[in-house]
């Protein structure tokens, strides 16, 4: 493995110390994401367990804020979102999260019961915001594409047996839900109408199902970024079927691509088996971007061959873009 890098996406929000400690080991970085999320602390307390490990680990860590839907419907929900996207940055942020539940989430609709997407005009003076203070926009919008299709046509297994047994969060039977395409026209629509925002398409720009889906919006949207958070399996099964057209995919667009896990370290399993879990991610997506080794992977059934990246490849995608994107982290050199 490289002797540095960064893991720019991962949620940490806890204050256990194997995952730092490993991290020392490692000569990792991390950027941590903040997100409205039901089942995590609120913003300002995900904020304050950023703070308390950077108190004990210095320069390991930057992370992005957020801002939630409290108001919604009324006059105060913008002047909140607005003083909660300022005070993040104030303290630190390097930029703004802008979260799924933006279309999905069915408390976040208009006076007339609409489903609520991110081109709604209500967000405009946010974005125009971002770009008049240059501050930077991560979106995750939508789910992966299997989630709108039968289980019987889903591509990874990891999606099958997760919607599965979750059918309440499986789009396929909640027709009434805005569409997959529709989630991404919206996310397109934004893009168009704020060309001078700063965005990274979290999620391989949630079109994980198609690096050439994901080509064309890099293509189209020259001030954007994307990252491979939780989505590499879908990466390493396309390469399975087109080892070349994955590998050149990644040299072509290798100053716009950035790393990350998506980790979640919410306090659900131990810190040491957190710790183990960013360790065994870590080796194995080396493995398939660095080696030429033949590789399976537990989301799907069949064998693969590593992309032997050149290392100058390996070095923009595993810290180099990261550093171009978010600023600076300390602990990590550009030679």
């Amino acid at each position: 493995m490289l002797p540095q890098f960064i893991d720019a996406h991962v949620h940490l929000n806890t204050r256990s110390e194997a995952k730092m400690e490993l991290a020392k080991k490692y000569g990792v970085s991390f950027l941590s994401i903040n997100t409205d999320i039901p089942f995590f602390e609120k913003l300002k307390d995900q904020e304050q367990v950023i703070h308390d490990l950077l108190d004990k680990y210095p320069g390991s860590t930057k992370f992005i804020t957020s801002f939630d839907t409290q108001y919604w419907n009324t006059e105060r929900w913008l002047p909140h979102a607005l003083a909660q996207i300022k005070k993040g940055i104030e303290n630190g942020a390097v930029g703004v999260k802008i979260w799924k539940n933006i279309g999905m989430d069915p408390v976040i609709k208009d006076l007339d019961g609409n489903f609520v997407l991110l081109d709604d005009e209500r967000f405009n003076t946010i974005y125009q915001y971002l770009v008049d203070n240059d501050i930077l926009l991560i979106g995750h919008q939508g789910e992966p594409r299997n989630c709108w299709l039968p289980l019987e046509e889903m591509t990874v297994d990891s999606d099958r047996d997760y919607f599965s047994q979750h059918p309440e969060y499986h789009m396929h039977l909640l027709p009434e839900y805005p569409s997959y395409e529709e989630q991404m026209k919206a996310r397109d629509n934004i893009l168009k109408k704020f060309p001078k925002l700063k965005y990274v398409g979290l999620h391989l720009f949630s079109m994980e199902w198609s690096i050439d889906e994901v080509a064309k919006r890099l293509d189209t949207y020259p001030n954007t970024m994307t990252d491979l958070a939780e989505r590499i399996c879908h990466v390493q099964l396309q390469a399975k079927e087109n080892h070349e057209k994955v590998r050149d995919f990644f040299i072509k667009y290798q100053d716009r691509i950035i790393y990350g896990t998506d980790v979640i370290d919410d306090g659900q399993i131990t810190e040491k088996e957190i710790a183990r879990k960013f360790e065994r991610l870590w080796k194995a997506h080396w493995d398939f971007f660095a080696t030429n080794k033949t590789l399976e992977a537990p989301e799907f059934k069949g064998a693969f061959q590593g992309l032997e990246l050149p290392v100058a490849v390996l070095e923009k995608i595993f810290y180099k873009n990261a550093i171009k994107t978010y600023g600076p982290f300390e602990h990590i050199k550009i030679n």
